[in-house]
């Protein structure tokens, strides 16, 4: 990987962090009860996701739904069977429980992500229309209906939205 595509790579990373950084402080200032600072900070969010996805179209990141979706299946396994399970392993080897607790609901939400993933690349020529609804406290996603609880981190039916 060239200097430029290497920036380029980091760069969206950046401009990721701060798009969800500016997320949770805009909830904050909502919380605290400044709106029209959160929509500030939620404004500039926005304009950072349109940097990431303009880095991720000159990475080449971006190709065809059919490369899309096996792309995203494959990573929400490594997410899964690599990258989770050390981050646990390295969480209980410091006594930090809450995040292990959020690593072992993330890995858990990360293996629905990829049978998400598997059940639309098999559906991929039925034009199959869902609702999804996410879980806010773990992020997992209901294909239809809303659980009565989360079955991830058993967070009630309200805690959930719809995607659009």
């Amino acid at each position: 990987m060239g200097d430029t595509q290497q920036n380029l790579k980091l760069a969206f990373q950046g401009e990721a962090e701060a798009y969800f950084r500016n997320h949770a402080f805009a909830q904050k200032a909502e919380e605290d009860g400044y709106p029209a600072i959160a929509k500030l900070f939620r404004a500039v969010a926005e304009a950072e996701a349109v940097h990431c996805i303009n880095a991720l179209r000159l990475r080449k990141i971006v190709r065809s739904t059919e490369e899309n979706l096996e792309a995203a299946f494959q990573r929400e396994l490594m997410a899964k069977n690599d990258k989770y399970p050390e981050f646990i392993k390295q969480a209980e080897a410091e006594g930090n429980s809450a995040a292990g607790l959020i690593f072992a609901r993330t890995r858990d939400v990360e293996e629905m992500h990829a049978g998400l993933y598997k059940k639309a690349m098999d559906h991929m020529l039925v034009d199959r229309e869902t609702e999804y609804h996410i879980c806010t406290v773990c992020g997992y996603i209901a294909d239809g209906q809303v659980p009565d609880v989360c079955p991830v981190c058993q967070a009630p039916a309200e805690k959930f939205r719809k995607v659009d």
